[in-house]
């Protein structure tokens, strides 16, 4: 039984795992930790009953894929089961519990990992509330993983840049598994692609969410969430980015006012227009002209 109690960290667990489980410690390079995804800790366990771990407060993002028995997640105030074939993305900073099976061993992958962007794929996975992946397109979780730990004993001067690159492909697999629904399996409907089709000729005009609804004879909340499914963003933010792209190309390509830009973008108003602008750009609309001139 292992116990830590520093100040604002808790750890506890019993560590009954098999002799050949690999637990590899890794310590980042300066570089790598400002500019990369690195690796705090990766392995393989074979547990059986005691194994647990329980912990808050700690600065690391975890990933599990489970191989064969099962596990048991605590986590985000519910209970969830660990089963061959799941993938589990959680954030240790908040509290967490994980354990194998009171009557089964557990074998699984799994990755402590950090960098400047992780919180940021962490909060987009987990928008719509946390949830264990368990569908066929999480399915390359294991190999990326299994070619992580290679990387790492295997260590030469592309090292760091090649790990980084695998937790990238080893997060978008986790953010678009949650689209399995949206692929091509479920192709999109007919009404839907008539509502983009509304959009990209009429985004300067004033559409909204009501307006679509009766277009398309499809109620709002089901247009709403079909849309979000297939597109990844709501109808509000995708006729503003449409109305945003426009505008870059107006202020690089024409002469037009920051004003007249906005007008002839849909913006009712100057000073909203570069509110949005800025919060998507980064910059006013006279600094992005200024930039790309």
């Amino acid at each position: 039984m292992f116990y830590n109690s520093k100040p604002g960290y808790l750890e506890r667990a019993d560590y009954s795992w098999s002799s050949d489980s690999i637990r590899f410690i890794n310590t980042p390079s300066l570089s790598a930790r400002r500019t990369f995804f690195y690796v705090q800790e990766a392995g393989y366990f074979k547990t059986e009953p005691p194994y647990f771990t329980e912990r808050a407060n700690l600065k690391s993002f975890l990933v599990f894929y489970t191989l064969s028995g099962e596990g048991r997640l605590d986590y985000a105030n519910e209970s969830h089961i660990l089963k061959p074939g799941s993938a589990a993305f959680i954030n240790c900073i908040d509290h967490h519990y994980y354990e194998c099976n009171k009557n089964n061993s557990w074998e699984f992958l799994w990755l402590h990992f950090n960098g400047p962007s992780a919180l940021g794929y962490y909060e987009e996975f987990a928008k719509n509330g946390f949830h264990i992946l368990n569908n066929d397109e999480c399915k390359p979780v294991e190999q990326t993983m299994r070619s992580i730990l290679s990387l790492l004993q295997a260590q030469n001067t592309n090292t760091e840049i090649l790990v980084s690159n695998h937790i990238v492909n080893l997060l978008t697999t986790l953010l678009t598994a949650d689209n399995y629904e949206a692929s091509d399996t479920y192709p999109m409907p007919d009404y839907l692609r008539e509502v983009i089709k509304i959009i990209e000729n009429r985004f300067t005009e004033d559409l909204n969410l009501d307006y679509l609804s009766k277009e398309s004879g499809i109620s709002k909340f089901h247009l709403s969430r079909m849309f979000k499914n297939h597109m990844g963003i709501t109808i509000k933010e995708y006729i503003l980015l449409k109305r945003i792209n426009y505008a870059k190309e107006l202020l690089r390509y024409t002469d037009k006012t920051v004003d007249e830009v906005g007008y002839l973008c849909g913006f009712n108003h100057a000073s909203h227009f570069i509110n949005m602008f800025k919060s998507y750009e980064g910059s006013t609309p006279n600094s992005f002209r200024t930039e790309w001139t």
